[in-house]
């Protein structure tokens, strides 16, 4: 009775308007009591008239205070201190404004209906009355809550290896909330039909359906993130959300701590969870000797790539590590971050502008960097496409400066980070990136110095900064919507440190010259990840969140590429990264067309900027953008 009570009532709440009724209803029982007392103790007997216009009186101010401060407005089963202070506030002003009006009328009319003393009698009786009632609705509520809050949770563990019995352990030991493990499901058959401490195994993910039966209300994935796909998971995910289950997952064994871990750390699964793939096996020893006893710089430091990058770098014997940004608090967030984790490696942090050629010789030549991976470069899309003033100036410029100076401090390493908005561009910010790429392999190819040259390209990054998980992850937790630019748009993902650890191991793998592409996986389509972020979050896609289609956006595409059409690839040592066969360009071409462009910025309009630019990347077809004309003109000039 009392669990079919709480159902009923949980999802039910009494309405503002309500509340202001049931108040008021409460301040004339009051005033009943008080002229009943009245009647009885002192033979006190009121005309109807007086005691209509009394009662009317009290029930406007009353009234009145409450409208104003508002003290009805809080939800009775949470109500508060402040709740209760807010109703004795508009019961004393009640009692005040209805004392002045009694003395006046006394004074002017000789006429008054009770004493000042009966009208503090009555505010007292309505204050009690208000405040058992509401104390009695939260009391009410905290009963008939009593048995959800003991009531066990049906739980199944995926994973029956040690990691799956170290898993149940928690939960058989959690007293709030309670666990009840009814089943373990693991993918070796071997397992079906025996039992794992005393818990019957009742199969892999393609018995997830007889969870219903089971009553399950939870499962809990407890398998070492080396031990199990991307697309498992995945499939996992998609299954038991069809069933209405939530999917919770067990934190690595890494956070383990004496072999266990606390069931406060069982989370449920996040997109970031589903899009992670198995770990990088990484060649420490390669990276170690490349870093061993050398000066590094990382610009653009405090990026999300450039940071992750240095965060990695920390683990190497480094002589140096020299972080440059030009974002002042990002900078400083990291250093603080670096301070406190005690890393023991000697770290110059210096704000600067990577395009400024004369501060950054002056850097050069005094702080002498061995080994540079340049991560910084202005990255948002529709941003760059309304500003190629400072795509060319960071970006292109940023390279050029940093590069010439590494050949001419001989510079022994240089790793540059790009993107696969760079393969056959359709907006400023990606061709910006590939004349980036022209320029350094030119250079490499040039081969009249010391410095090796290395390229670096993949796509999308979870979690950085401006990304579009945080972002839905955010328009979720305001309610919504979501907004997605095309339902057909599809982006490649990898998590910042697999980016960042790829980025390691392929700039210590070439000898120079080389593009090296990391395997991405399988794009996403952004819509479908949209509604399965919705749905991990207990919701659902258009009822509970809604979904907005708002149209590409300038200069955006709806498939991202990691190999133009004119590429193909060679495999390397490790199975996540090739070397891109490129479009190569001699290097007096592309530095004397990228010199005229810098140049040009100050006296030139953004679109004799971006025809220069199509010039130089003649793959560079705008889309969506104010600079599709350009591409009209030169077909006309062509035709």
């Amino acid at each position: 009775m009392k669990k079919k009570l709480h159902q009923w009532l949980s999802d039910r709440y009494i309405s503002r308007v309500a509340v202001f009724i049931l108040d008021l209803m409460l301040v004339v029982i009051a005033f009943a009591f008080v002229q009943l007392l009245l009647v009885l103790h002192s033979h006190v007997y009121m005309p109807l008239t007086y005691v209509g216009i009394l009662l009317s009186s009290i029930i406007a101010i009353y009234g009145l205070s409450f409208a104003i401060l508002k003290s009805y407005s809080g939800i009775l089963r949470h109500s508060t201190f402040r709740d209760i202070s807010l109703v004795f506030v508009a019961t004393s002003i009640s009692v005040v404004v209805l004392s002045i009006v009694n003395t006046i009328c006394d004074s002017l009319y000789h006429f008054f209906m009770w004493t000042n003393t009966h009208l503090f009698v009555h505010g007292a009786v309505s204050f009690a009355a208000l405040f058992v009632w509401r104390l009695s609705i939260k009391a009410f509520f905290r009963f008939t809550t009593t048995s959800r809050q003991i009531k066990e949770v049906r739980v199944a563990i995926y994973g029956a290896g040690v990691f799956g019995t170290t898993t149940y352990n928690v939960l058989k030991n959690s007293a709030s909330p309670r666990y009840r493990v009814v089943a373990f499901i693991d993918d070796n058959h071997f397992l079906k039909n025996k039992s794992v401490q005393n818990i019957p195994v009742i199969g892999g993910v393609n018995d997830l359906s007889s969870l219903t039966s089971l009553n399950v209300q939870e499962v809990v994935l407890a398998i070492s993130p080396k031990l199990i796909s991307r697309k498992k998971k995945d499939d996992i995910a998609t299954l038991l959300m069809k069933q209405k289950i939530v999917f919770k997952v067990a934190p690595e064994t890494e956070k383990w701590i004496d072999g266990s871990f606390d069931v406060s750390q069982i989370k449920k699964i996040q997109i970031r969870d589903l899009l992670t793939r198995l770990p990088i096996e990484m060649n420490t020893e390669r990276i170690g000797d490349g870093l061993e006893n050398r000066i590094v710089m990382v610009t653009g430091a405090a990026g999300s790539i450039g940071s992750e990058i240095v965060r990695q770098i920390c683990h190497f014997p480094v002589a140096r590590l020299i972080l440059i940004d030009q974002a002042e608090s990002a900078l400083y967030d990291l250093q603080q971050e670096l301070k406190q984790n005690k890393v023991e490696v000697d770290i110059v942090c210096i704000v600067a502008d990577v395009s400024n050629a004369s501060r950054m010789k002056m850097l050069f030549s005094t702080l002498h960097p061995e080994v540079i991976f340049h991560a910084a470069a202005y990255k948002h899309v529709p941003l760059m496409e309304e500003n190629p003033y400072e795509a060319i100036r960071v970006n292109v410029g940023g390279c050029r400066v940093l590069s010439e100076l590494s050949v001419e401090y001989k510079v022994r390493k240089f790793v540059m980070v790009s993107t696969d908005k760079a393969v056959n561009p359709t907006n400023v910010m990606g061709a910006s990136k590939r004349i980036c790429e022209m320029y350094v392999q030119a250079l490499a190819l040039k081969g009249d110095h010391q410095t090796s040259f290395v390229t670096t390209r993949f796509g999308n990054v979870l979690g950085s900064n401006g990304s579009v998980v945080p972002l839905f992850e955010k328009q979720i937790a305001a309610g919504g919507p979501i907004t997605v630019t095309d339902k057909k748009i599809t982006r490649y993902f990898m998590t910042i440190p697999e980016a960042c650890q790829l980025v390691l191991e392929a700039g210590f793998m070439g000898k120079g010259g080389e593009i090296f592409l990391f395997d991405m996986g399988e794009p996403v389509r952004i819509y479908n990840m949209a509604k399965k972020m919705i749905r991990l979050s207990g919701l659902e896609p258009y009822k509970d969140i809604d979904i907005e289609v708002t149209g590409l956006r300038d200069g955006e595409k709806l498939y991202e590429e990691l190999l133009a059409n004119a590429e193909n690839t060679v495999p390397t040592y490790h199975e996540k990264i090739m070397i891109a066969k490129v479009r190569t360009v001699e290097y007096e071409r592309v530095a004397s067309s990228v010199v005229q462009m810098l140049r040009d910025l100050n006296v030139v309009s953004d679109l004799t900027l971006v025809q220069q630019m199509k010039s130089l990347v003649p793959e560079f077809v705008s889309n969506h953008s104010k600079f599709c004309s350009l591409d009209k003109a030169m077909m006309t000039n062509n035709m």
